[in-house]
């Protein structure tokens, strides 16, 4: 069923342009990209109003992730971490959190030409992924709104025995993780990419288009050196 959006002349000519290009599969980043903030950030604090971790575990990564946004740790361990912070909780427990605080949280941040966009790709008959650095189940509930299905979700993930995620990670897509896998996990060409920042840049680098939505200031400097085509989201800008 076709989503009724009514977009600005700007937004509906560049959701236009991208149909142009008759991409057969689109890679897209999430936070930033289909959405404005940080998911992965908000669902670690949703979670602790929630009280769903220890009060000990709470400081120790209320304080680690301080050190991370002071740049002394990491994207990919920080981002790890957010996602192994959940050991012992239930798989089933964690996918229904994740949706309500979607719903809550940030269904109202997602860009609207965004989701026309994918939307117009899927009918066009292009296989969308989404490839993140949040914790799947965060990315996998948002992204069955963009029409992309569970098995096309690569994100930060971890193992998950007897219904309970583990401590193990399985991989966190960041920075040139993002393009190892896509390249393990789907293998093929990838038509189209849109990223919004710097942990985005190996991904577009192997795309055959690359669209930089919403950058932040490095990858914006970086895409004009390409001749990317920048987009900025209604309200962005």
């Amino acid at each position: 069923m076709k989503t009724q959006i009514s977009l600005s002349t700007a937004a509906q000519k560049f959701v236009d342009s991208i149909l142009a290009l008759r991409p057969h599969l689109a890679v897209f980043d999430c936070d930033g990209t289909l959405w404005s903030g940080d998911a992965g950030a908000d669902f670690f604090y949703w979670e602790v109003e929630r009280n769903m971790f220890p009060a000990t575990v709470v400081e120790s990564a209320l304080a680690r992730y301080q050190t991370y946004l002071a740049g002394q740790v990491a994207e990919e361990v920080m981002c790890g971490e957010m996602v192994t912070i959940n050991s012992g909780l239930g798989e089933q427990l964690l996918e229904e959190l994740a949706e309500e605080f979607f719903v809550k949280v940030v269904a109202k941040r997602i860009f609207p030409e965004m989701l026309q966009l994918t939307e117009a790709l899927a009918a066009q008959g292009c296989e969308l992924w989404a490839v993140s650095s949040t914790n799947s189940w965060t990315i996998g509930a948002g992204v069955r709104r963009f029409g992309i299905p569970p098995e096309r979700v690569l994100a930060a993930s971890v193992h998950v025995e007897q219904g309970r995620a583990t401590d193990r990670l399985i991989r966190v897509p960041s920075g040139p993780a993002k393009a190892a896998a896509i390249d393990e996990m789907i293998g093929r060409p990838v038509d189209l990419c849109l990223g919004n920042s710097i942990h985005d840049l190996a991904m577009l680098e192997i795309a055959r288009n690359s669209i930089a939505v919403n950058p932040n200031p490095d990858l914006e400097a970086i895409a004009k050196k390409k001749d990317w085509k920048i987009y900025w989201p209604e309200g962005t800008r």
